[in-house]
């Protein structure tokens, strides 16, 4: 079990590199690990295109490395913290996405103008502005669990985002569908502003019709084959 899931971790960090959420080396993907002794996530110092399965390592709650060669992130509080505080996220995503680092400094509401956007709105994403530093306590990350409340995703402005899910694929695909959706909010910025978006009513349902798990499955699977033509 733990040799899938480290797998699927490594998978979803090159998915993100492939989406170019790569920032040198920075930015992780983390898996509940199933025995409840912490997190499987990404190695420090190793850029997501780099990642295979013997460089996603296990760091306990209280960031000890339990399992694997390498350092752990000095932000893994993103992820221990946030999947303490919600029973039902079993993968976390930490990236410096640029088109969602730009958009959440104009502080303008996430608006529905794609398909992409009706992933997060309504409500919108949570957005996190105590600090704009990195999460090295875990304070810290109790503060931003609580920004993130029950929602998939928050701003962590003028610092990047963090998604979250019930698996690795949900996480990974959600983080690649929030800065989708934030190019697409800031081109109709760019155009003079969006004057009709998707109301509510709308958005839930294509959520419905375009995001299920399946969908999303389907999509991660798209991108694996995109890297194995490589």
């Amino acid at each position: 079990m733990n040799d899938e899931l480290r797998a699927e971790v490594a998978l979803g960090c090159r998915i993100l590199a492939l989406e170019d959420q790569s920032d040198f080396v920075w930015g992780h993907v983390s898996a509940r690990d199933p025995e409840g002794r912490g997190v499987w996530m990404k190695a420090s110092t190793l850029g997501f295109e780099e990642i295979g399965p013997e460089n996603v390592i296990l760091v306990s709650w209280d960031g000890d490395v339990l399992e694997g060669e390498g350092r752990r992130h000095a932000e893994y509080p993103i992820h221990t913290e946030l999947m303490r505080a919600r029973a039902d996220v079993a993968s976390v995503v930490h990236t410096h996405a640029p088109w969602a680092v730009a958009f959440a400094s104009t502080e303008e509401p996430l608006r529905p103008v794609s398909h992409e956007g009706t992933l997060f709105v309504p409500p919108g994403p949570a957005r996190f502005t105590k600090t704009g530093d990195l999460i090295l306590t875990p304070e810290l990350g109790r503060d931003l669990a609580a920004a993130v409340g029950e929602r998939n995703a928050a701003f962590m402005v003028h610092h990047g985002i963090v998604t979250c899910g019930p698996d690795v694929v949900a996480a990974v695909m959600t983080a690649i569908l929030l800065e989708r959706a934030c190019m697409a909010n800031l081109r109709a910025l760019g155009a003079g502003g969006a004057s009709s978006w998707s109301s509510d009513e709308e958005a839930l349902a294509k959520r419905e019709h375009c995001y299920p798990p399946q969908l999303l499955r389907q999509a991660w699977d798209y991108s694996a084959r995109r890297l194995d033509a490589r």
